[in-house]
């Protein structure tokens, strides 16, 4: 439809505006990314248009919150992990860390994990899927 310089919401409903109304009823979907300010100017300048969130950003949204879940579960793990050497310390044992049935302990487990949430299950080496039925088990969220 056109190519705006800047992102102002006020700018673009200036530029899209020069566009009669009767053509710009016509338009029934408009394939945006999150940004609130295209959102107002779309709903501004297309009154019939329904939004949809374009699927990359989607996805880079669900990705993003899986890893930040991924690293808080590796930091727990990690702060329990201290807590444990700390306390077999205390009681003058070795520390040893429980090992997955892949030989990951948890820590490695979760540090491992980080781009089996980005790729499709399709495209998992044997050591992922393995590494995957393990992590999905264990962490569920």
């Amino acid at each position: 439809v056109a190519s705006i310089k800047g992102t102002k919401s006020k700018n673009i409903i200036e530029v899209i505006k020069k566009i009669p109304l009767i053509e710009r009823e016509k338009v029934r979907e408009v394939t945006l990314d999150m940004a609130n300010n295209i959102e107002a100017s779309i709903k501004a300048s297309f009154p019939n248009a329904s939004l949809v969130i374009d699927r990359f950003h989607v996805v880079k949204l669900v990705l993003e919150a899986l890893q930040h879940l991924r690293i808080s579960y590796r930091w727990e793990a990690i702060e329990k992990e201290n807590a444990d050497i700390a306390e077999a310390k205390k009681s003058k044992e070795k520390f040893t860390a429980t090992v997955l049935s892949n030989g990951d302990t948890s820590r490695q487990l979760l540090a491992r994990s980080r781009y089996i949430l980005a790729k499709k299950e399709a495209d998992y080496t044997e050591n992922q899927k393995e590494r995957a039925v393990i992590l999905f088990r264990a962490y569920p969220d």
